[in-house]
């Protein structure tokens, strides 16, 4: 005989009792979990700086040098290599850890500019330098493990060590009347037990401080003895002001030690919207690295890759050119900073950013709110670098001299009526 199943469904709701009445079925109840979400979005909190970066970019007529890129756009000899490589088809899946032909480039790269040989199977390609680090924090950190990070430091870099599961100890530089300085014994008696990996940029977004190579010999030589992993971030490595690059851990390093350096093509070559990179690691790293990348994303888009190979073989002179222009800016930024109230700025060597403290600023993000509304200028608040930069902003200078000189008054101005 037929049997409607959506009979025998009702029927679930009731059952009969011995005595012939219907009794309400008996279900069996699951408690709720308490987090719909990863525990870790209670900490991360909101990213104020990326709130007020959107917050000035919405205002008319305000001058946004808030973010850490020019006004100078991806030169043609970059972009004209991907126009051939979409006409060409190459428009299909790449290689998990970058096209052999990049991978070999970057390779090339090194020897060329840093006279280091490096075997490709060292090297992946990425999407961004941050996506660099996200992969070498997800490689080797366990739920507890612990990051100390060399601070002040790009919130974003802090951020995805928490993602990735670790917690991040901050270990601030201090600022004197001639430059940045990293303590680095005070920097090792904060290893602990639980102290995984040691996270270090350099040369430094925001403080254009960069590393001595004497200094990297004897990071390096610590984490070795003591089995720390060391990622350095070296995006900044070529915007050296007074040298065609800044010592690299790579200078210093074996082939097998607990090593990671994250790059960029984003800085040097006015690629930030490329959102391409690589990562170069220890001898053993290749298939961990690989196989994050075919779970993630299966790594950058086939074309945008021989814009990075173009990059690496024939932007010497782009990146020259762009070097000049920091170099006068900086002289531009520093004349005119000493003869305002209320800053305390020290030179940078690298990078392109002015990190200067504020006298009698007490929060830097209602600081930067409060001169967008006054005077249309957006700058990066200093808290949103670490723990005691409360009182700092950052400019960034990679941006055209009439926007500059613009920007400068604007901050003149807002300092003189504060």
């Amino acid at each position: 005989m037929f049997t409607n199943p959506l009979d025998r469904v009702s029927n679930l709701s009731s059952s009969v009792s011995s005595s012939g009445s219907e009794e309400p079925l008996q279900m069996q109840s699951f408690p709720l979990s308490k987090n719909a979400y990863r525990k870790c979005f209670k900490t991360l909190g909101s990213n104020r700086a990326a709130e007020l970066l959107r917050y000035g970019k919405s205002r008319d007529g305000c001058l946004s040098l808030a973010q850490g890129e020019g006004t100078v756009s991806t030169p043609d000899f970059i972009c004209q290599a991907v126009n051939t490589a979409l006409s060409e088809g190459k428009t299909f899946y790449s290689f998990g850890a970058g096209l052999p032909e990049l991978r070999q480039e970057i390779a090339t790269y090194y020897s060329r500019i840093y006279g280091i040989n490096l075997p490709t199977n060292r090297i992946t390609v990425t999407s961004s330098g941050t996506n660099a680090v996200h992969y070498a924090l997800l490689s080797i950190l366990e739920e507890g493990d612990e990051v100390v990070a060399v601070t002040p430091i790009w919130k974003n870099l802090i951020g995805i060590t928490e993602l990735a599961g670790g917690s991040i100890q901050e270990y601030p530089m201090t600022q004197s009347e001639t430059g940045w300085e990293l303590d680095l014994d005070g920097l090792f008696e904060t290893c602990t037990a639980s102290t995984k990996a040691l996270l270090i940029v350099t040369p430094n977004n925001p403080t254009g401080w960069t590393m001595s190579g004497a200094d990297i010999e004897r990071v390096t030589k610590f984490a070795r003895e003591r089995g720390i992993w060391i990622i350095a971030d070296e995006v900044y490595g070529r915007c050296v002001h007074a040298a065609s690059r800044a010592p690299s851990f790579l200078d210093y390093a074996h082939q097998d030690d607990r090593l990671y350096v994250v790059n960029s093509f984003s800085k040097s070559w006015a690629m930030t919207g490329w959102r391409l990179g690589w990562l170069v690691g220890p001898t053993d790293a290749e298939d961990k690295v690989r196989d994050l990348i075919l779970y993630e994303n299966m790594g950058p888009p086939t074309f945008s890759q021989y814009g990075g190979i173009e990059a690496l073989r024939h932007g010497e002179a782009f990146l020259a050119s762009q070097k000049s222009l920091w170099q006068s800016n900086l002289e531009l930024v520093m004349s005119r900073m000493a003869l305002m109230p209320r800053l305390q700025m020290v030179r940078p060597n690298s990078a392109f950013y002015a990190f200067f403290k504020v006298e009698g600023c007490e929060n830097s993000y209602d600081l930067v709110k409060d001169m967008v509304d006054e005077v249309g200028l957006s700058l990066a608040p200093g808290a949103a670098f670490g723990k005691g930069f409360h009182d700092y902003l950052r400019m960034c200078f990679a941006v055209s001299p009439e926007i500059l000189e613009q920007s400068l008054d604007r901050l003149q101005k807002y300092l003189e009526k504060a």
